[in-house]
């Protein structure tokens, strides 16, 4: 007999945090965020070395909330990076531990959301779980192809989120998300506009490797030619020029800031160059929608616009005014993982879906 309620653990690490939620259902009775200072990681040589001490933080936040270990029917991690999967709620079994604790993985503290749901969920003989990783790939095979033959695009977007929005709009629409055909820009640090059909992200850009649109603090795809000059003028080692891509680029190149609310200060403040750069992020991000409109052949059930930047109606504003013609444009701001994770796991617990196995 199914149960009324199902109550769930979601644990989601971050590299200087750890999010963990006690879900009944839908409904988030109880968590916290453990936030860990330079000097409390100090002692620790590796993510994995960490292992324990953030699952004591995790214990301490259910004995704070007065929440029974043993009332628990499953617990979910977020993913690491592992090998690229479809997207699903997948069962943690020994393969899926034995490659988030490769020196790949490890290098990310999402590994750990993984490991640690493994662990309490062998404790208490409850099912572990994670959800959509960031490594989901289900592009298309001509969308992997470029014009360097050593060289493919790699799958790596906000998954998570993006697929539970994605089925957040579908229900809003009475609509199931499999009969959908949606675009979907997860707006933050980084920035990734995906394809939706029918279930499946057939492409996205992968804005870790500089694909997309500029954000707050990445470059987005710029001409490759300067990029190769930079590479050789000896002015920045491989590292540097990661940093340059990854970390610095964006709104922090040209203000010195990733801060969207101070950049948009600038703006309000009659900063006309300030206004410029806010305006060319989202007519990138606008150029993406476009092309995900080709890849869906001109076909959309709607544009949804999601993550952080999605709080600002002035830079939604500008990309709705570019592509509401498109399709109907739905607006959910920031990012809301922990939900996401214990709904994957819920949907399994009713038997909803069935669990993937990591192979």
């Amino acid at each position: 007999m199914r149960k009324n309620t199902y109550y769930i653990l979601a644990i989601n690490p971050g590299s200087t945090s750890t999010k963990a939620a006690v879900f009944a259902n839908h409904e988030q009775i109880a968590g916290s965020t453990i936030r860990y200072s330079p000097e409390d990681l100090a002692g620790y040589d590796s993510i994995l070395a960490q292992r324990e001490y953030r699952t004591h933080g995790i214990l301490d936040m259910l004995a704070e909330h007065e929440i029974a270990m043993d009332s628990l029917d499953a617990i979910v991690g977020r993913g690491g990076l592992l090998k690229p999967i479809d997207s699903g709620t997948y069962s943690i079994n020994e393969k899926m531990i034995e490659d988030l604790i490769s020196d790949y993985a490890a290098v990310h503290a999402s590994a750990l959301g993984g490991l640690i749901a493994a662990d309490l969920g062998g404790k208490l003989n409850i099912p572990a779980y994670v959800v959509d990783p960031v490594v989901v790939d289900e592009m298309e095979p001509c969308a992997k192809m470029t014009g360097i033959p050593e060289i493919k695009r790699n799958c790596i977007f906000h998954a998570l989120n993006t697929k539970a929005i994605a089925r957040r709009c579908a229900a809003q629409l009475e609509i199931k998300y499999e009969d959908s055909r949606f675009i979907v820009a997860h707006m933050g640090g980084g920035i990734t506009v995906s394809a939706h059909r029918y279930g499946r992200v057939i492409d996205v850009n992968n804005a870790l490797s500089g694909e997309g649109p500029f954000t707050p603090e990445r470059s987005g795809a710029v001409p490759l030619e300067p990029i190769i000059e930079l590479c050789f003028s000896g002015e920045y080692d491989k590292s540097g020029m990661m940093a340059k891509v990854n970390k610095e680029g964006g709104l922090k190149a040209y203000f010195g800031t990733n801060d969207m609310v101070k950049v948009e200060q600038m703006v309000k403040e009659g900063d006309e160059y300030a206004a410029l750069v806010l305006d060319s992020m989202a007519y990138q991000v606008s150029k993406e929608i476009g092309a995900m409109f080709a890849v869906l052949e001109g076909r959309v059930t709607a544009i949804i616009l999601t993550g952080g930047l999605a709080y600002s109606t002035r830079f939604t504003g500008a990309i709705k005014q570019r592509v509401d013609q498109i399709a109907s444009v739905y607006t959910f701001p920031g990012e809301d993982e922990m939900s996401a994770l214990a709904e994957g796991a819920l949907r399994v617990l009713r038997s909803e879906e069935q669990p993937v196995i990591y192979k």
